[in-house]
C-alpha cells in the first residue's frame, strides 16, 4: 500500500496504486494507473522517491567541432566564393554612381525615408514592388533548381550563415593553430596565455561583427556621410541600435552556434528532400567500394578482405559541421565537398583511385556498383525537373526585363471632385474640378504639358494660372523624382451633356513620354 506514513526502506515499501480521497497515486506512468475513471490522478507525491528511468534527452549536448585546414579544388573554390561575397556585401555601399544632381549617387541604396530603392541604373518607386518581389520569386525558384541539381550547394558555398562561419574557422586557425591544437587548447586548464588568446580571437570576433552590422546599415543611406556621423554620435539611434544587433547576431550565429544553425534552426535542410531525387548530384561515400574498412597494412596482407577506406577519419577532420559522411546522406552534410578533398589526398598517398567519396547521384551510384557506365555529369544536370525549374526561371526574369524596358517615367492619376460634382459658372458655363497628381520618375526635373481630349469647347486652368489664360491645354514643371499635385479646372459651355474625356499629359523632352487617363465630366440633366 502506498502510504505516505510508511516508514519502511523504499526497496521494501509497496509502490501500487492506491486511491485516496479521489486521487489515484503510483509511482508508475498515468496511463498504467488504475482507479476511478472519475479520480485526479498524478504521478508522484513528494515524498516519493525519483523515477530511476528518466526520458532521453531530445538534443544531445554540442560537441565543438574543430575541423583541420584542408586545400583542394572545392576549398579553393569556396575561399573563392567567401571573397566574392563578403568583398561585394562590404564594398558595394561604397560605390558611387552618378545619377546627377536631384538623385543620390550611391551605386545600391534603400532610400526609406523617400521611399526609393536605387541599384546603379535601376530606381524602383514604392508602386513598382512587383519587381522587388519578382527578384525574391526568382531567389527562391533559383534555389529549387540548385537543389535538385546539386543538393545543397548554396548550404556549402554561398549561404550567409556558412560564409561568415567560415570566416570564423579561419579566424580560429589564425589565432589557436589547426585542429589539434586547438583540441589541446580547450583541454587545457585556463591560464593567462590561454585568457589572452580568447580574449584576442574573441575580439577579432567583435570586430568582424561590428563591421557587418556597419556595412548593413550603409545600405540605408548615404555610406560616407553615415560613417562620420556615426563616429560622430550624430547619427539616428536606430543606427547604433542595428549595429549592435547585428554585431551580437554574427557574433552568436558565426563565431559559437555555427553548425547548430544548420542542423536546428535553419528549415532549408527539412525542406530541401522534395526538391531532390535519385538523379540529384550529392556528396556521396561509396561504400560498396570502401567497405569493409581497414588499415594499408591489413590491406596489404589481405587486399580481397577490405575495401579502399584506411578508416583515417580525414573526412570527418576536415568537415565544418563534424558529421561523418561515411554514415550515409544526412541532415548536417552541407555539400561543400572538403570530405572530397581530403579523401582524393588520401587517396593519392596510397595509391588508390580517388573518388571514394564524390559528388554522385544514388543512380550513378547503383550503376557503378554494379559495374555499369556512369551517366556523364552535364546529362545528370539536364532533366525535366531542372529544365521546368530554369524555364520558370527565365521567364520570370524576362519577363521583368521587358516591363523594366518598356515602363514610363511619367504617370497620370486623376481624381475628380465629387462634392459638388459640378458647377455652374455666372455665364452659363459648366465647370469640373479635378485632382492632378503627375508623376516624374526621372532624376531631373520635367516640363509636361496637360491637355483635355475628346470634351469639344473645352477650357483648361490650374490653380497657378487664371482662368483669362485657359486653353485646351496647359503647361507645368514637375521637380525631379517627385509626385506633383496640380489643381485643374475644365470648364465647359451651356448646354453640354454629362460625358467621358481624357486627360493627356506628355513629357516635353525628347523623350515624349505620354499617359492618358479617362475620367468623367459632370453636368445638370436636361428637364
Amino acid at each position: 500500500m502506498n502510504n505516505p506514513e510508511d516508514n519502511r526502506p523504499p526497496g521494501e515499501r509497496d509502490w501500487s496504486v492506491v486511491v485516496e480521497d479521489g486521487i489515484a497515486k503510483s509511482n508508475q506512468p498515468v496511463s498504467s494507473a488504475v482507479a476511478d475513471p472519475s479520480a485526479t490522478t498524478r504521478r508522484h507525491e513528494p515524498h516519493e522517491p525519483a523515477r530511476e528511468h528518466l526520458p532521453e534527452r531530445l538534443y544531445e549536448p554540442r560537441k565543438a567541432v574543430h575541423n583541420k585546414r584542408i586545400d583542394g579544388p572545392f576549398r579553393r573554390f569556396k575561399w573563392l566564393v567567401m571573397l566574392v561575397t563578403l568583398g561585394i556585401y562590404y564594398v558595394t555601399p561604397w560605390i558611387r554612381w552618378d545619377r546627377g544632381p536631384y538623385a543620390p549617387d550611391q551605386a545600391v541604396l534603400v532610400d526609406l525615408a523617400n521611399r526609393r530603392f536605387y541599384m546603379f541604373s535601376i530606381e524602383i518607386w514604392p508602386h513598382e514592388f512587383y519587381f522587388v518581389a519578382g527578384l525574391l520569386i526568382m531567389a527562391g525558384i533559383g534555389l529549387f533548381l540548385v537543389t535538385s541539381a546539386v543538393g545543397r550547394a548554396w548550404c556549402g558555398y554561398a549561404c550567409p550563415q556558412t560564409v561568415w562561419t567560415d570566416l570564423f574557422q579561419h579566424v580560429d586557425r589564425f589565432v589557436d593553430g589547426d585542429r589539434n591544437a586547438r583540441i589541446r587548447l580547450d583541454a587545457a586548464p585556463w591560464t593567462w596565455g590561454k585568457v589572452a588568446r580568447r580574449a584576442f580571437k574573441w575580439s577579432i570576433y567583435l570586430f568582424i561583427g561590428f563591421w557587418t552590422g556597419g556595412a548593413w546599415i550603409m545600405y540605408f543611406a548615404d555610406a560616407p556621410t553615415l560613417v562620420r556621423d556615426f563616429w560622430r554620435g550624430e547619427a539616428a539611434p536606430v543606427a547604433y541600435i542595428t549595429v549592435a544587433v547585428l554585431t551580437l547576431t554574427t557574433m552568436t550565429l558565426g563565431g559559437f552556434m555555427r553548425e547548430q544553425v544548420c542542423i536546428y534552426m535553419c528549415p532549408w535542410p527539412r525542406i530541401q528532400t522534395a526538391m531532390m531525387d535519385e538523379k540529384s548530384l550529392l556528396v556521396t561515400y561509396k561504400d560498396w567500394r570502401g567497405e569493409p574498412r581497414g588499415s594499408v597494412k591489413k590491406a596489404a596482407k589481405s587486399p580481397d578482405q577490405f575495401g579502399d577506406c584506411i578508416d583515417c577519419t580525414q573526412c570527418v577532420q576536415v568537415c565544418p559541421t563534424g558529421i561523418d559522411i561515411r554514415e550515409g546522406p544526412q541532415i548536417g552534410c552541407i555539400t561543400c565537398g572538403l570530405c572530397i578533398d581530403a579523401c582524393d589526398r588520401v587517396m593519392d598517398d596510397i595509391g588508390r583511385p580517388r573518388g571514394l567519396i564524390d559528388y554522385a547521384t544514388l543512380e550513378d551510384c547503383e550503376r557503378e556498383a554494379a559495374g555499369e557506365t556512369v551517366k556523364l555529369p552535364w546529362r545528370t544536370l539536364l532533366r525535366p525537373r531542372t529544365i521546368a525549374y530554369t524555364m520558370i526561371w527565365a521567364g520570370i526574369g524576362g519577363a521583368l526585363l521587358f516591363a523594366l524596358g518598356t515602363r514610363s517615367h511619367t504617370e497620370l492619376t486623376v481624381a475628380p471632385d465629387r462634392n459638388p460634382p459640378f458647377m455652374l459658372m455666372s455665364d452659363g458655363s459648366v465647370r469640373n474640378s479635378y485632382t492632378l497628381k503627375i508623376r516624374n520618375m526621372e532624376s531631373r526635373p520635367r516640363a509636361m504639358e496637360i491637355a483635355v481630349e475628346g470634351l469639344p469647347g473645352a477650357l483648361m486652368w490650374t490653380d497657378t494660372i487664371n482662368r483669362d489664360e485657359a486653353s485646351a491645354t496647359q503647361r507645368v514643371t514637375v521637380p525631379a523624382d517627385l509626385v506633383r499635385a496640380v489643381r485643374a479646372y475644365v470648364a465647359v459651355p451651356a448646354g453640354t451633356a454629362a460625358q467621358q474625356f481624357e486627360f493627356r499629359i506628355t513629357s516635353l523632352d525628347e523623350q515624349r513620354e505620354t499617359d492618358v487617363v479617362e475620367t468623367r465630366f459632370d453636368a445638370p440633366e436636361d428637364e
